[in-house]
């Protein structure tokens, strides 16, 4: 079959679906053309029923998304803080070189585009790239060489997965997903199905103690009895899998190797609320992840584990996978059920919540990836179980990704209240060089001294201390890493991924990285604008991307002051 007939067969399968088909045909058709032609916006518009000017709002707005030709290769390097460390910047500038182009160009033969990419999520495998080849699977490439990139690459690559004592990693995995047989048969899910109620799974979440990993830290009992009480008999839940905050990866470990319990903790999550159709929100940048989950679900529905009847116990669930295209701001819940529906990923204004109107107007439960892992663990363990672990404030066991000036950088599960310094001394490696700064929390953290880290790991602890746990990221820097440049580069995502709906965020992220990017040799009053900046945008934006987009140029400023002096001396 030719191309042009495979694309045409794979358009016309869409017909009779609506706008909340357009990302999943907009990747059909890049994936087997390379870009979206007006021609091909033009069909979508008349298979979907959506105004043409619609879909190049959604082709602009998500960066993975080409309406210009492309090469054949799509090469995109991640140059955000971690792979900046490892030398991301010289392997892009390299292979510009060596093609002759520069960054974001493509070669006059038509075979490569070369782009700057935002954190891949493999930052335990820096520099890391993700490369797309027309016709073929998007495969990450990991400790990139330049030969790797140009010629024959391999997308493997081998994750620590915990310590002998994990519940929620498995130490025997290790490139290899867990199978189903070796998983098993759903237990915790049968035992909600034949022994409990739903408001008895809902209150057996709630008395574990269990809170949001994705940063919020909302009770998630409470969040699941607020969307079962919302009234409509169609409800949905929905996974947030789109981990994007630059040094965070451990959604897209514990996917790639316990897919099996992530499902089964959607399939509770489901039943609980009293929804019959879930959707995962997986990051484009995922790719080697969503085809892990599609498998594991083809395997769990062929056992009769998900789809209808499930276990002959008259609960039934869809479990969808919608692939996102590279926009931070889809984190944001609301964002994301914009995205599902075909749009835009702008959040939108709150109240009314997603518990009573959120994907497609209908109650909504979302929860991130590491918080619907644990549902199986407390709902067979039992409540008591999770909460012995931990702390009152941070019940059970908490999965965190640290990167940088580590020995061995990964995914760890910890029991909170063992302290940052006893973390980096004696489970993840140990510290390489003089320890400088911790930032805690991802690119919206907050930067903890070498005098500090003698903090509890904990969400109150590090709350109490100024800091946060936020995405679960831990990035370290020794005494070489240059923090004026890990500033810019937090400037400039945050402003590269500023959706633009309010002036605070939109205006604010970009004023920040101008006065960043000066940082070299600072003005007087740049400390006070930047002060300002992110005061303004903390107050004043609609979501959490502006909310939180100067908080490390905030911290660094109370951290490291002689960071903004000017010819020597600090203006106030």
């Amino acid at each position: 079959m030719s191309d042009k007939l495979e694309i045409d067969a794979t358009l016309t399968s869409y017909r009779g679906r609506g706008r909340e088909a357009l990302l999943p045909i907009l990747w059909d058709v890049q994936g087997a053309c390379g870009s979206i032609s007006p021609q091909q916006v033009h069909r979508i518009s008349h298979i979907l029923r959506v105004p043409e000017a619609d879909i190049f709002g959604v082709i602009g707005f998500y960066t993975l998304f080409h309406d210009e030709p492309t090469g054949r290769r799509i090469i995109r390097v991640c140059a955000d803080p971690t792979c900046a460390l490892a030398g991301a910047d010289a392997v892009l500038h390299e292979v510009c070189q060596r093609l002759g182009i520069h960054e974001g160009e493509t070669t006059p033969d038509g075979k490569y585009t070369v782009e700057h990419s935002p954190c891949l999520g493999l930052c335990d495998y820096a520099p890391a790239a993700l490369v797309s080849e027309r016709g073929e699977p998007d495969m990450s490439l990991t400790r990139v060489t330049i030969d790797a990139l140009l010629g024959e690459w391999n997308g493997e690559y081998f994750t620590p997965a915990g310590a002998a004592d994990s519940v929620m990693l498995d130490p025997s995995l290790a490139s290899a997903p867990q199978t189903l047989s070796a998983y098993g048969d759903y237990s915790a899910l049968r035992k909600a199905l034949n022994e409990m109620s739903p408001e008895d799974v809902i209150a057996e979440v709630e008395a574990s103690g269990l809170i949001g990993r994705g940063g919020a830290a909302f009770p998630t009992g409470l969040k699941w009895k607020f969307t079962r009480a919302a009234d409509g008999d169609e409800k949905y839940v929905v996974c947030n899998a789109d981990e994007s905050e630059p040094g965070t990866f451990k959604d897209r470990v514990l996917m790639e190797h316990r897919p099996h319990l992530l499902l089964e903790g959607i399939a509770l999550a489901a039943y609980a609320v009293g929804a019959k159709k879930a959707y995962i929100f997986i990051r484009g940048e995922y790719p080697k992840a969503t085809a892990i989950l599609a498998d594991a679900i083809d395997d769990a529905e062929a056992q009769g584990l998900l789809g209808n009847d499930i276990m002959d116990g008259g609960f039934s669930l869809d479990i969808e996978i919608r692939r996102g295209a590279g926009a931070y701001i889809c984190g944001e819940e609301t964002a994301l059920f914009e995205a599902i529906e075909g749009k835009r990923g702008f959040p939108r204004m709150k109240p009314p919540y997603p518990t009573t109107f959120g994907l497609f107007g209908l109650p909504t439960a979302a929860n991130n990836v590491e918080t619907l892992c644990a549902a199986p663990l407390i709902l067979t363990r039992g409540a008591d179980w999770f909460k012995s672990i931990g702390t009152e404030g941070s019940a059970g066991p908490k999965l965190v990704s640290v990167s940088g000036h580590v020995g061995a950088p990964g995914v760890y599960e910890i029991e909170p209240g063992m302290t940052l310094r006893h973390f980096l001394d004696h489970v993840c490696g140990g510290l390489i060089g003089e320890l400088q700064a911790v930032l805690m929390g991802g690119a919206a953290g907050t930067f903890l001294l070498p005098d500090e880290i003698d903090v509890r790991l904990t969400f109150e602890d590090l709350r109490a201390a100024g800091s946060t746990f936020g995405s679960g990221a831990i990035m370290v820097f020794n005494t070489t890493a240059d923090l004026r440049d890990i500033l810019k580069r937090v400037g400039r995502f945050f402003q590269h991924e500023s959706c633009g709906k309010c002036f605070p965020c939109q205006l604010g992220t970009q004023r920040q990285v101008e006065i960043l990017e000066r940082l070299d040799a600072p003005q007087s009053g740049d400390r006070e604008r930047l002060q300002d900046v992110g005061m303004t945008m903390t107050e004043a934006s609609i979501c959490g991307l502006g909310h939180t987009a100067g908080i490390a140029v905030m911290s660094a400023i109370e951290k490291f002051p002689e960071m903004f002096e000017v010819n020597g001396r600090h203006h106030d």
